[in-house]
């Protein structure tokens, strides 16, 4: 017992570190926790993909240009790609298509379209501020978990000191014979008490610094120190400046839940102006460059040569009832006088340049209902979208209420416990002088003591839970997350 009590007042009185290190206070751990985390990961995910959306519909405004080539090689009769006559062999062709459409007029799809994805980026990154805060939040409570749990074992440690205290002299007048062996005999039992609180507090705050640790997302093993400002330092409003109908007011204008449930019905609204420009003729412009190129061996050209006349099914009326066969000569390959040969590729592509241009009209009929359906499924989604934002706004409202009732319930239990551990000081200090000249007993001595303690640890912990739920309400009005 005694080396158990020796090891931890020297680890008490130990104030060198072994290694400097870096001290976190509240805002760089909800800036670690926020780079780290991966909710917070994948909804910036979703807000770039947002983004991007957003973009394309922007650059969907601007004529399209496509460039498109061909090539294949052609065996067995075939048609000519260039003169469109009908030759037997065997030939290369390719050919090159230039072109561009661009729409004069939708009834504004596309300038809704945009909007809309603009709506929807907004919405994107207030819901990443939402994951934010909500990692802030959750920071923030731990933060001030493992300043309670430092806070308690600081006030464990000090009572351990005069526990200690009391039992050596306590110890010195038995040894005097002035007082009986029990008198040692209950502050030794008090102090294996004491040190049992410091150990199980020590523990506590232990688990808190891991607790803060996971959310931050650093090794439980790393080395790790908290700044502990003193909390009754912390700058805090008063409970007279954050009424819940005023907070739940400003809270509507900042929260980026409540922000972001605009930006959607926004968005929903103008999706349903893109499926009702679907009941519209759309007005497009388009043109087109092309050409072609055709490969093949020589082609030879023959002297023609009258072999002979063949009939072609038709007569003649000369008069007098006289009918004549009407033929056709017949020529066939003579000599070969030359030879044809494919023209160069430039003077192919130059020649065989087609060029077109015009507007097409497209005008909605009957398309399986499809137009009329998407209209009705957008109207929804905008309706869904209102009800979303009064179920969250409802919810908002009840937090905030929760959150003052509990704030203001957290205020008068911390008062109260700050009168207690006055009235509970003030009984110790009596009865220790009244313990010093023989007039206590050692048990009543010992009860006033552990008055006094979990009067410390309660008021303690009254004052964390207030300070607290008064950052919450500070944070639904706006002011941040700051100690």
């Amino acid at each position: 017992m005694r080396m158990l009590i020796f090891s931890i007042l020297l680890f008490l009185s130990s104030q060198c570190p072994v290694f400097a290190q870096e001290k976190w206070n509240l805002k760089s751990c909800i800036e670690q926790a926020m780079s780290k985390n991966l909710a917070v990961s994948q909804t910036e995910i979703q807000a770039k993909i947002a983004a991007l959306n957003y973009q394309q519909s922007k650059l969907a405004i601007y004529p399209s240009l496509n460039f498109g080539t061909n090539s294949a090689f052609n065996t067995g009769s075939n048609q000519d790609p260039t003169t469109f006559t009908r030759v037997t062999e065997n030939y290369l062709s390719a050919g090159m298509q230039l072109q561009s459409s661009a729409d004069i007029f939708n009834f504004f799809r596309k300038k809704n379209t945009i909007a809309a994805n603009h709506w929807e980026l907004m919405a994107s990154v207030a819901n990443v501020n939402k994951t934010k805060y909500d990692i802030g939040l959750s920071t923030a409570n731990a933060y001030l978990q493992v300043l309670l749990a430092k806070k308690q074992t600081e006030i464990t440690a000090v009572q351990i000191q005069q526990t200690q205290t009391q039992l050596d002299i306590t110890r010195k007048k038995v040894d005097a014979g002035t007082l009986p062996e029990l008198n040692t005999t209950q502050l030794e039992a008090q102090l294996a008490m004491d040190s049992s609180n410091y150990i199980s507090s020590n523990g506590n705050f232990t688990q808190a610094i891991l607790a803060l640790k996971l959310l931050m997302y650093i090794d439980p093993s790393a080395p790790f120190e908290i700044e502990t400002p003193s909390i009754d330092s912390l700058p805090i409003e008063t409970i007279a400046d954050l009424q819940p109908a005023y907070v739940y007011e400003q809270a509507l204008k900042n929260q980026p839940l409540q922000l972001g449930d605009e930006y959607r019905i926004l968005a929903a609204k103008k999706y349903a102006a893109v499926a009702k420009a679907a009941f519209y003729p759309t007005f497009t412009a388009f043109g087109s460059l092309s050409s072609n190129y055709l490969a093949f061996t020589k082609r030879p050209y023959y002297q023609k040569v009258l072999s002979g006349y063949q009939s072609t099914g038709l007569v003649a009326d000369a008069g007098g009832g006289v009918l004549y066969d009407v033929q056709s000569p017949i020529f066939s390959n003579g000599n070969v006088l030359g030879y044809i040969r494919p023209g160069s590729l430039s003077t192919q592509f130059n020649d065989n340049l087609r060029k077109s241009i015009g507007i097409s009209i497209s005008v909605p009929i009957f398309n399986g209902g499809n137009a009329k359906t998407n209209l009705e499924k957008s109207k929804l989604n905008v309706g869904s979208a209102l009800l979303q934002k009064e179920k969250d706004d409802q919810q908002l409202k009840q937090d905030i209420y929760q959150a003052y009732t509990a704030a203001l319930t957290a205020l008068e239990k911390f008062n109260a416990s700050k009168k207690s551990i006055d009235a509970s000081r003030k009984t110790y200090d009596y009865a220790r002088k009244r313990f010093e000249i023989g007039a206590l007993s050692t048990y009543d001595l010992i009860s006033s003591q552990n008055n006094l303690l979990r009067a410390q640890l309660e008021n303690t912990i009254n004052q964390f839970d207030y300070v607290f739920k008064m950052k919450v309400l500070e944070f639904y009005k706006g002011a941040g997350l700051k100690l």
